[in-house]
Formats: C-alpha cells, structure tokens, sequence
C-alpha cells in the first residue's frame, strides 16, 4: 500500500502535477458551486468549447497558446453573455448558435497543416507537461479568481438567492452574472494546460453539483466543492500512473465519480432545498 501512494511521487513531473491540481481544485470545486447554482452549466461548457478559435489561430501566428486562449476565452464570454439576453429566441437557442459557430470556424482553421501539435494537449490535457512557470502562473490566476469569488460573494448570493434584494442593495443580477461568467474564462484559461478545453468542465461542474447533495449550507457546499475537486484531480493522476491511462481523461473520470457517489447519498441526509443554503 505504501509503495501504491510514494511511487507515483518519485517522479517530478508528477509531482508537478498534483500540485497544479490542488490549485486547480481550491479554485474550480467553489466556482462551480456558484455555477451550477446560477445553472450555468451549459454556459461553462459553451466558453471552453468556444476557446478553439483564438488556440488555432495562436498557434498559425506562432505566439503563446496561452495568449490565444485568453483571446479566445474573452470572445467568448462577451458572445455567451450578449446572447445569453437575446429574449427573442430564448438563451439556451442563442448560446448553441454562439457556440457553434465558434466550434465550427475553430474547426475549420485547425484543417491547416501548420498547426502545432501541442494543440492536441490544449485540447484534451496534460497535467504531466507542467512546468514550474505554469505552476506560479497557474497560482497567479488561481489567487486572483479566489479574491474575485470573495470580493463577489455578497452580491453572487444576494442575486442568486433574492434577486428583488440585490436591486434595491445595488447588487445587480447582471453584474452577478457578468462576474460568473468572466471568472468563468479564467478559470478554464488555468485549467486548459492540465485538462484540455474539452475535458475542464467536469472538474468544474461534478464537484460543485455533489457538493450542493451533499450540502446543508452555502459554506459547507464551497469546502466540499473544493475537496472533491482535488480528491478527483489526485485520484486521476493515480489512476493515470497505475492503470496507464491519459491523465486529462482520468481526472475528468474521477470527477464524474465523485458526482455519481454523491447522488448516491439516501434521500434522508440530502441537503435542503437552495433557497436555504443560505442559513
């Protein structure tokens, strides 16, 4: 059993690894809480599918993938938040329009030879590759939305929780929103290295899902949210190693299990409905 859990850590590029995911998960398990009480899911799934574009054409300009992710991420949380308002034809039709369209013309201009391959690791993870710049970057950024989710936190529960209040407390349910969103970008912009932007998701979303379940109260939920993160993101890395498994993939498996377990839980120790996490 000893030599189960210390051999993986021998290695530094492992080592690197569950680091960067315990950044990952503080950060990603709270965040999506708000998500899924905000029921923004599909709004999450949206920016980190709609990524692609600025990744592809970072990658034909020959600068830093990173840069064009940012680009890219920013582009779309500006279209998932215009659209998200078009009354017109509902929000759920124009975010699949938005999304679309990005996917697909980020498909198109991923045809050209010149693209790297490294764009392959964007897409679906490599935790393994980290490096010890990522590392500080992806510390940076983490500090950064956790201060935001802190800084928002009065007004996030107060729109999500009694929007009439937050207009007459100067909350604002658009400001909430616009924030959720923003963080959101970021968020995925520091998970895309280890996860990929089409695996990033579910380390955002199973957690924060289990942990409303399992969860009587909104402080409760965001520990648990961040707890399960980082058990799903060292399970995948050990999973990876012993089992010989893409590491990106594995994660994003550990965090549907956790999601899976927590839905498991009897009816009777089920958490309250939202409207009182809040006491």
């Amino acid at each position: 059993m000893a030599a189960f859990l210390t051999e993986p850590l021998r290695e530094g590029i492992t080592q690197r690894a569950l680091l960067e995911l315990l950044i990952l998960g503080v950060v990603c398990g709270p965040l999506g809480v708000w998500v899924v009480l905000y029921r923004q899911s599909y709004a999450a799934e949206s920016i980190a599918h709609s990524m692609l574009p600025g990744l592809v054409i970072a990658s034909l300009a020959s600068i830093p993938l990173g840069l064009g992710a940012a680009a890219g991420l920013a582009v779309a949380a500006a279209c998932v938040a215009a659209a998200s308002r078009q009354q017109a034809v509902g929000p759920d039709v124009a975010v699949a329009v938005t999304v679309t369209a990005l996917f697909g013309a980020g498909t198109l201009l991923a045809l050209s030879p010149e693209v790297p391959v490294r764009l392959g690791e964007i897409l679906f993870g490599d935790p393994l590759g980290v490096s010890t710049g990522d590392l500080i970057a992806s510390a940076l950024l983490a500090v950064l939305t956790l201060a935001a989710l802190a800084f928002g936190h009065r007004s996030l529960t107060l729109s999500g929780f009694d929007p009439q209040s937050a207009q007459s407390l100067g909350g604002g349910n658009a400001r909430a929103a616009s924030l959720l969103l923003g963080l959101l970008a970021l968020t995925v912009l520091i998970a895309v290295q280890a996860l990929g932007n089409l695996l990033v998701v579910a380390i955002v979303i199973a957690p924060g899902a289990a942990a409303l379940r399992l969860s009587r109260s909104l402080v409760g939920a965001l520990a648990i949210a961040a707890a399960g993160a980082v058990a799903a993101g060292v399970a995948g890395i050990y999973l990876s190693y012993w089992a010989d498994l893409a590491a990106g993939a594995s994660i994003a498996l550990c965090a549907v299990v956790v999601f899976v377990v927590a839905m498991l839980v009897p009816r009777s120790t089920a958490p309250a409905p939202a409207a009182r996490l809040l006491s």
